[in-house]
Formats: C-alpha cells, sequence, structure tokens
C-alpha cells in the first residue's frame, strides 16, 4: 500500500510539473508586464478554468446525443444486423476469412470484456477515487509550483554542496529547458492530430467529427495509441449514423493517413532531437507505465524517460568536465 501510495504522489508530482512547464511562459510573460506573479498565475488558472467549461459545455451535450442514440439503436435485432453486416464487410476486404465465424467471435470478445469489467468492479473504483483525487489535488500543487518556483530552484540549489553545485544547477537548467520543449511538442502535436482526424471525418460526413477529433488528439498525448483511441469512436458513431460498416474502410484509411503524416512529418519537425527514443522503447515504457499507474502511467512515462535521460547524461558530462570523477 505505501509503495502505491508513493507511486501516486510521484505521479501527481510529475504530473504537476508537466503542467507547471506548459503554463510558465505565459505567466512569465504576464509578469514581465508588470502584473505580480501570483496574479498572473491566478489569471491562467481563471483563463484554463474559463476555456475547460467551454469545451465541456460544447461537447457534452453532443457526447450524451450520441450515447442516447447508440442506446436506442443497438437493439438486440439491430445488434445482430449489425454484426452481419460487420462480418460481410471483413470478409469483403479479406477473403481468407471466409471459414471463420467473425460475428460469434465478437459476441464472445465483448462478453469477456464486460464479465471482465464486472470482475474488476472493486480495481475500476479504486481507479476511480485516484483519478478525482489527482484532479483536486494536481491543479493545487501546479499551483504552487508556477507561484514559487524561484523559490523551490533556490532552495534546491542551496541543499547542494559547492562540489556538485555546477553539475546540480545545469543538470536542472537543461531538464527544465528539454521537458518544456518537449511538453509543448507533445501538445502541438497531439493538436494537429486532433485537427486532421476532425477535418477528415467531417469530409467523410461523420456526425460530431469535430468531437471525435478531440478525443483523438487527447488519445495521441498517449504516444502511438491516438489513431486507436479515435478510431474506435468514429466507427462505432458510423455505424449508429449509417445503420452499418460501410465507412470502416474509410475511417480505417484516414486513421492510417494521418498516423503516417504525423510520424513522417509532424513529430520529426516538432520534437526534432528532444526524443530519440526508439519507437519500440517507448512502446514499453508505456506498457509498464500502465502496468504502475495505469492511464497516468502511459501519459508520463515518456517525460519520466526523458528527465532520466537527461540527467544521466549531464551528470556523467558534468562530473567529467568538472573532474569530480576520473573516467
Amino acid at each position: 500500500f505505501l509503495s502505491y501510495l508513493f507511486a501516486e504522489i510521484i505521479a501527481m508530482l510529475i504530473i504537476s510539473l508537466l503542467i507547471a512547464m506548459i503554463f510558465s511562459p505565459i505567466v512569465d510573460f504576464l509578469e514581465k508586464r508588470g502584473l505580480q506573479r501570483f496574479f498572473s498565475v491566478l489569471s491562467v488558472f481563471i483563463l484554463t478554468g474559463v476555456l475547460i467549461f467551454s469545451l465541456i459545455s460544447f461537447l457534452f451535450p453532443r457526447i450524451a446525443y450520441q450515447f442516447n442514440e447508440l442506446g436506442s439503436a443497438l437493439t438486440p435485432e439491430n445488434i445482430k444486423s449489425l454484426l452481419g453486416n460487420f462480418e460481410k464487410t471483413i470478409k469483403s476486404l479479406f477473403p481468407f476469412l471466409n471459414s471463420v465465424q467473425i460475428a460469434d467471435r465478437v459476441v464472445t470478445f465483448i462478453q469477456n470484456i464486460i464479465f471482465g469489467w464486472v470482475n474488476n468492479i472493486s480495481n475500476i473504483l479504486s481507479s476511480i477515487i485516484s483519478i478525482v483525487a489527482i484532479l483536486v489535488i494536481v491543479p493545487f500543487m501546479t499551483f504552487f509550483i508556477l507561484k514559487d518556483n524561484r523559490i523551490l530552484m533556490k532552495g534546491i540549489v542551496n541543499v547542494m554542496p559547492n562540489k556538485y553545485f555546477e553539475v546540480s544547477y545545469s543538470v536542472i537548467k537543461k531538464i527544465s529547458k528539454e521537458l518544456s520543449r518537449f511538453v509543448r511538442g507533445w501538445i502541438l502535436d497531439a493538436f494537429c492530430v486532433g485537427m486532421m482526424s476532425g477535418l477528415g471525418l467531417a469530409l467523410l460526413g461523420i456526425q460530431n467529427a469535430a468531437s471525435i477529433g478531440f478525443v483523438a488528439g487527447v488519445g495521441h498525448l498517449i504516444p502511438y495509441f491516438g489513431p486507436i483511441i479515435g478510431g474506435i469512436p468514429a466507427i462505432i458513431i458510423s455505424v449508429v449514423q449509417f445503420g452499418n460498416f460501410s465507412m470502416l474502410p474509410n475511417i480505417l484509411l484516414l486513421f492510417i493517413l494521418v498516423y503516417t503524416f504525423d510520424n513522417g512529418f509532424i513529430q520529426p519537425n516538432v520534437f526534432s532531437k528532444n526524443t530519440d527514443l526508439h519507437p519500440l522503447v517507448i512502446i514499453l515504457l508505456i506498457l509498464i507505465g500502465s502496468e504502475v499507474l495505469g492511464i497516468f502511467g502511459m501519459l508520463i512515462a515518456v517525460p519520466a524517460a526523458t528527465v532520466v535521460r537527461t540527467a544521466t547524461r549531464e551528470i556523467y558530462n558534468g562530473y567529467k568536465n568538472y573532474k569530480i570523477i576520473h573516467i
């Protein structure tokens, strides 16, 4: 229990630091214009709260309407018909699956998921409580990190022995700089993926394309999972809208194109050399983060790895340059 609690506290601290790095340039800008730092931070928080509230007010009615439509459409007869259409669509795309009873396997798969949720209801409730706690605590931590960042930085530096001062200061500054650039690039990349997904779905005539694009963008904050998180609701909504799986190939092609363009053009330009981690390493980090801290572990896995890598490199170079160790 103590190890789990400690891991959650560390996760909240990391999330707060990442959010603070996003808002720090805006707070610094307002402070340079003569506004006290406390009121600069408060202004940013109020503006962010208004934007989040406006976004929720825009998205929630549409999502609720879509769930109502989905509930009305998924009668037993319609489900049977949809599964039959799904099987025909898949077999027309992949003829080698003609001998496979796809519909029966889909039903079994969905039943297993539902039974898994029921059996793990205590874990689900625990996760919900953790999420609520994080949503309450993280804003407070972020506020004070932004407000007192100079005091915190000075305190960290002051406790360092003189022998390690240069190395410690270099490590802190380098991590702050690289992580700030990474986080802002991360957000920009997710925004681009969300915009491309929403625009593409709108051109395909899918209802609530903007909402799905937003979901795809948020999902893309977890590297390599954006197309999956955005594609699933897009397929579900298209099935409800058209009554069949006729749009499935188009939606799959759209997200493949978005994913390819993102990896081939956007990410190399946005991230440059900030995250020179191999894709396999990133996926492994995400899986490890998921096992340790769930969805929040998936979100912070890559930034945490960036911090560790940068700190290790800077400490090694600093110790070598300042002759603290002999290599």
